[in-house]
């Protein structure tokens, strides 16, 4: 149609009339004679696009329909038979005796046009049910094999979706399914293929696309059994692959990596091919293979080396999709294993200034994660030249970046420290501001040679600050952190300020970070506080004379050491609530049936408190410890980004953490037997005794007291006919000796239960206290079985008491990582310094159980359990030894830090573990649980 004789504004354009006015013109113009093929194909589009947005006919009305829509086969206009086959196939769903029309379809597959044979054969499909199917057994397979690949797709794809109902007729079409898949299929010469002969010339591998559909209906037919998948992906791979079109290759490439998940013993068998299409030429191709050898860990650093190899080389290509998937997926890699990216960095400096910003976002970000302490003033000048170019969604993804490099590199946080007082001045939104606030908190909390400067650029913002939350937030720091400096009333006066100029909430902030301050030593500067402090009892606002009258009381009963505790804990306090479990706790309050309840206050020592270093280790590992995310690309539009997801998402496993220990407490608390142990000092992390495809899934968490230790075993059955009664772990150790056992009175088919073993603690010689012992369980799962109708769960006999039986599951180690708390130091040196040297313990070990050196550093923080400090917990690329600091609390409150050397030997990787704690006992034990 030429767009001079178009009317965009055509009467009825985008208004649909009424669905029973659009029926009785379809029954009137399709029973015409002669037919108008124009108006026949306006009233189909209106009809299907009724059908389309959800509306529906009565079945008679659809079957009415139906038959006139029959009647069009005989008009010969190609493009009206077009129409015809999208109606039918709308209409079939809820019309009857729709089988009528299967002879006139079969035919235009027989002897039609081939603009429309495609169309008829996917309506043929829809028409037929698993009982006609049948009869066109052998008009599919001929349109399979056929020498059109889009009459062969379009069977292919109809055979698909034929195979749910009528699988055993579609297994018989498998030899000719194998046939199109080696089939080199090209379109004939008609007048409608060279319409696209130019974009085919372009890409020939196009009119290979029946071997992508082919391929799926294979494994359709196959994927029941390993041995033929393995058969077929053995052919269908190699240099003698039959395989053209690039996502047939992928195809195969996904049944691959599905094998390999599923089977391990598999990897090397099938890596070659891999390998292999990391040469293809379709990029595509490259990027699929190289992602499944990077996603799959138990391929070895050689062959991951490889891939990253080939994404390398895709940094270079001149398709921009190419190189934003590619440098997309080192960036993934690079938030885990950050050393194996280090090679790109070259490549990846240079699509810093790409003019796809998506991809210098990607660029930036994976070299902040892979940039070493010598490149850091590079990347931060390269970093501040780039800044004014991007938008604020992408300065928040930078920020977060050099946030982590801050945490890394805590020595070089100068340079850092800079261009984060610098963006802080730039034009940007709340979310960007909020960022590198953040990020500045972060520098005062775990870098304390930034305090001071960090504290005074801080200042400077919030004399001009337009977000009155930051504001609050900057004085709140303020006032925990500003008297800890050389010079506290450069910042008393910054925040009086504020008192002055600012609204109501920012005043009352203002004076809580006030009277902090009189909390110092120097009476001279207390008597200052006060007398600012008087000013506000003038105020306006009621919050702000309310908190400078209560600030002001305290602060004048200071002299009393009993009233000084509760100044100190009211204005300043030593420990915070665990957040989570405070708002859990809160909710469960209000929401409570029973009215009673409001006549007793709210319980605050139910909820568990931290102390200030127990607070950062838990922040310092979710800012720290970041791991890949699934979430979307980066996106103008959505203003989202799968570049910082990592560390939200370890934060939220964090809250996780603490929600489950409190359900933990709440559920012992309610067994009589437990209830008097006190409170839980420790809980392990769940560990799995069995495989999750056993008939009983068992898994395990430690719960350590004061005086005992309580297993917790979480007990699935998946039979389906037999429950299980009197459930029960028998656990032998060497130390722990079993008090008693909780068991689960019944476990029916498919439900789970959960039962509890309590140990003494032994004591220690020496102290006489419950002593900190490793030791290794074994464990034997005993119950009754009685078989049960599947169906009502009720048991057959109910005069049978079933047979005593026993399940092996495996040992459990208690290790002196149970006993331990992660904690957070930010001078580790210092702290390692001040323990007591005559505490020191030193050994050396083989640690031939792990092949790599990030592997052995992994294994002993896990048996420690405690905190990696100075991203000492990552391993330098191609490093042949390394330094890791680790620092935690045993649960009766010693300090721990040990300094532990590894080396790859000849004889595998050693490790030199020097230990310093408060109790030489101590050091001893933790240095023995290491080997």
């Amino acid at each position: 149609m030429s767009t001079l004789t178009y009317k965009k504004f055509d009467e009825g354009e985008g208004v649909l009339p009424d669905k029973m006015t659009i029926y009785q013109d379809c029954i009137s113009a399709f029973n015409a004679s002669p037919v108008n093929a124009k108006k026949c194909r306006i009233l189909l589009a209106k009809l299907v696009r009724l059908l389309s947005i959800g509306e529906t006919f009565p079945a008679n009305e659809a079957t009415n329909l139906f038959f006139s829509i029959s009647k069009l086969f005989q008009h010969k206009s190609v493009e009206l038979r077009q129409i015809v086959y999208l109606a039918i196939k709308k209409l079939c769903h809820i019309s009857n005796d729709v089988l009528m029309v299967t002879s006139s379809i079969m035919k235009d597959i027989q002897n039609g046009d081939i603009i429309y044979k495609p169309n008829a054969i996917r309506t043929l499909a829809r028409v037929l049910d698993s009982s006609t199917v049948h009869a066109t057994e052998r008009l599919f397979k001929n349109c399979i094999v056929d020498k059109n690949p889009n009459v062969s797709s379009a069977a292919l794809v109809s055979s698909y979706h034929l195979s749910p109902e009528s699988k055993d007729v579609v297994k018989r079409w498998a030899n000719e399914t194998q046939e199109a898949v080696y089939a080199q299929k090209y379109f004939p010469d008609t007048q409608f293929q060279n319409v696209h002969q130019e974009f085919y010339s372009r890409f020939p591998s196009s009119t290979q696309f029946s071997q992508y559909h082919a391929l799926g209906l294979l494994y359709v037919l196959r994927n029941h059994d390993k041995m033929a998948l393995v058969k077929m992906v053995n052919q269908l791979s190699g240099s003698s692959s039959p395989l053209t079109n690039p996502l047939a290759i992928i195809q195969v490439i996904r049944y691959i990596s599905k094998l390999i998940e599923e089977d391990p013993s598999l990897a090397d068998h099938l890596y070659p091919y891999l390998l292999t299409w990391t040469t293809n030429k379709s990029e595509m191709v490259c990027l699929e293979s190289a992602k499944i050898i990077l996603n799959y860990k138990k391929f070895s650093p050689e062959q991951h080396t490889e891939a990253i190899s080939v994404l390398r080389d895709l940094l270079n290509a001149p398709r921009v999709v190419t190189i934003f998937a590619a440098v997309r997926m080192l960036n993934k890699i690079a938030m885990t294993n950050p050393e194996k990216v280090v090679v790109c960095n070259y490549e990846l400096e240079s699509l810093i200034n790409h003019s796809n910003r998506s991809i210098a976002t990607y660029a930036i970000t994976t070299l902040l994660k892979t940039g070493s302490a010598d490149t850091v003033d590079r990347l931060i000048k390269t970093i501040s030249t780039f800044m004014n170019d991007i938008s604020d969604e992408f300065k928040v993804v930078v920020i977060d970046a050099i946030r982590n490099l801050t945490l890394k590199f805590p020595e070089k946080y100068k340079p850092m420290l800079v261009f984060l007082s610098d963006v802080l001045r730039d034009e940007g939104g709340f979310k960007f501001k909020n960022t590198v606030v953040e990020s500045l908190f972060d520098m005062i909390h775990y870098i304390p040679e930034s305090r001071d400067s960090a504290l005074e650029n801080l200042c400077e913002f919030i004399e001009d600050c337009e977000y009155p939350e930051l504001t609050v937030r900057i004085l709140h720091l303020l006032g925990d952190e500003g008297p800890k400096t050389k010079n506290p009333t450069l910042y008393i006066r910054h925040i009086y300020n504020r008192i002055a100029l600012e609204n109501s909430i920012v005043r009352a902030s203002a004076v809580v970070a006030l009277s902090k301050f009189a909390l110092t030593e120097d009476l001279s500067l207390k008597k200052s506080i006060e007398v600012l402090l008087q000013r506000s009892l003038t105020d306006s606002d009621d919050e702000v004379r309310d908190r400078a009258a209560v600030s002001l009381k305290l602060l004048s009963s200071s002299t009393d050491k009993t009233s000084s505790v509760i100044l100190v804990d009211f204005i300043k306090p030593t420990k915070k609530y665990s957040l989570p479990i405070l708002e859990q706790k809160l909710t469960q309050y209000i929401s409570s049936s029973d009215k009673a309840s409001y006549e007793n206050p709210f319980d605050i020592s139910s909820v568990p408190q931290y102390t200030e270093e127990e607070w950062k280790a838990q922040e310092y590992k979710a800012k720290t410890t970041v791991q890949a995310s699934e979430e979307e690309p980066l996106s103008d539009h959505k203003g989202r980004s799968g570049l910082a997801g990592g560390a939200t998402e370890t934060h939220n496993e964090t809250q996780q953490a603490e929600l489950l220990q409190q359900q933990y407490i709440d559920e012992i608390s309610q067994i009589t037997e437990l209830s008097e142990y006190g409170p839980i000092l420790h809980s392990s992390s769940v560990v799995e005794l069995t495989e999750r495809e056993t008939e009983f899934v068992v898994s395990v968490v430690k719960h350590i007291f004061k005086e005992h230790l309580v297993l917790q075993f979480n007990i699935e059955n998946t039979l389906t006919d037999s429950e299980l009664m009197m459930v029960s772990v028998i656990s032998e150790g060497e130390v722990y000796q079993e008090e008693f056992i909780l068991p689960v009175e019944k476990l029916a088919p498919r439900s789970k239960g959960t039962l509890y073993v309590s140990f003494a603690r032994p004591e220690d010689e020496e102290t006489g206290a419950p002593g900190l012992f490793s030791d290794t369980l074994s464990n034997t799962l005993s119950f009754t079985s009685r078989e049960v109708d599947p169906t009502t769960l009720l048991p057959f006999d109910e005069e049978d008491e079933g047979y005593q039986d026993e399940y092996q599951i495996e040992e459990l180690e208690v290790t002196i990582g149970d006993f331990i708390v992660p904690s957070f130091t930010a001078d580790f040196d210092k702290t390692f310094a001040e323990l007591p040297s005559e505490n020191e313990e030193v050994a050396v070990f083989n640690l031939s159980s792990s092949s790599e050196l990030q592997e052995a550093v992994n294994s002993v923080i896990n048996v420690l359990s405690m905190s990696a400090l100075g991203n000492t917990e990552t391993v330098g690329f191609s490093a042949n030894n390394h330094k890791l600091k680790v620092y935690g609390k045993s649960i009766n409150g010693e300090r721990i830090a040990g300094l532990i050397n590894f080396v790859i030997s000849k004889n595998g990787i050693v490790a030199k573990a020097t230990v310093r704690s408060d109790n030489k006992a101590l050091s001893e034990t933790v240095v023995n649980g290491i080997a």
